[in-house]
Formats: C-alpha cells, sequence, structure tokens
C-alpha cells in the first residue's frame, strides 16, 4: 500500500531511500495504533493500592501523542489528569499507561478525554475524576487552516468534578487553568 501511495504522488520506491520505507511506515503504525492491541484492564493490571487519603491526586503535563481519526496526522500535546480516591489509588505510572493506551489509536481529542477520565473512574470509582487536555493538530498547522500557534483544549469531569463547582474549581487551579 505504502509503495503504491509513494508511486501516486509521483516519487520512486525504487530509489534508494525509498527502498525501505514501506517497512518502516508499517512499523511506525503498528506502533502508533499499539492501543488497539492493549486494553486498559490489563494496562492497570494490580497497580491499585489501599489508601487513606482521600485528598485530591493531580498528574500534571503527561505527554500524550495521537493520530487524528480524519487525516491520520498526528496531534500531541498534555494531559493533566485530576481525581478523588475513595480509599484507592492507581500506581502514577499507571495514569501515563491509560493515556498512551486510549491515544494509541485513531482518536479526536473529545473522545480520547472522555475515554481517559472514564478509564479511571471505572479502574478505582473515585469520588470524582477530572482531565484536560490540550494539544496541537498537525492537520491545522500543517495543511488546511495552517494555524501554527492553535492549541485545542479539552476537558472531562465525572462524579464530583462534575456537580462541585468548588472540586473543579481547585483542579482547574492545580493544572493551571483556573
Amino acid at each position: 500500500m505504502v509503495k503504491e501511495l509513494l508511486k501516486e504522488i509521483g516519487e520512486d520506491p525504487e530509489r534508494e531511500g525509498l527502498l525501505k520505507t514501506p517497512a518502516r511506515v508499517a512499523a511506525a503504525y503498528e506502533f502508533l495504533t499499539s492501543g488497539y492491541r492493549t486494553c486498559v484492564k490489563d494496562v492497570v493490571n494490580d497497580a491499585i493500592f489501599k489508601a487513606e487519603a482521600n485528598n485530591m491526586v493531580v498528574l500534571k503535563n503527561v505527554e500524550v501523542y495521537s493520530l487524528c481519526e480524519h487525516h491520520m496526522l498526528p496531534f500531541f500535546g498534555a494531559c493533566h489528569i485530576g481525581y478523588i480516591p475513595r480509599k484507592k489509588v492507581l500506581g502514577v505510572s499507571k495514569l501515563a499507561r491509560i493515556v498512551d493506551c486510549l491515544a494509541r489509536r485513531l482518536q479526536i481529542q473529545e473522545r480520547l478525554t472522555a475515554q481517559i477520565a472514564r478509564a479511571i473512574m471505572d479502574a478505582v470509582n473515585p469520588e470524582g475524576v477530572g482531565v484536560v487536555m490540550e494539544c496541537r493538530h498537525l492537520c491545522m498547522i500543517m495543511r488546511g487552516v495552517e494555524k501554527q500557534d492553535s492549541v485545542m483544549s479539552t476537558s472531562s469531569v465525572l462524579g464530583s468534578f462534575h456537580h462541585n463547582l468548588a472540586t473543579r474549581a481547585e483542579f482547574m487551579s492545580l493544572v493551571g487553568r483556573g
């Protein structure tokens, strides 16, 4: 398929620099879409720990890389996660792994943000969850409207983060969005 694409755009797939390109592209897409072959439950595994604290847990600036489902071009940025535990917390690296698992699929940022929040809610049943994502989309930066400085922000709030304005405000303040 990549060989045909190279021909279609006017390239010679037999020239030296492109000989291994089809295999490289296949390997890249296998990695970039590895989320289809991974489930959140397996990512979380047994990294759920008892905790007495019921204070807000916040992890900021989790790097996120995904492919937009409309153009299959990358979008990338930061994901900020907060939750208020109810006697159970996730191992901190599992939060980042949940982001990776769900981002390594063809996505739209709005859905990805909501999926991350739902995955954390399902994993540890916290009092509430908040997720804010800020990303740059190459489909807007390098084609289309070509707006290089544009950043899209999305949020998903569940439980107490949804119905309690003070909780939501505290989260937004902690992630620098309040």
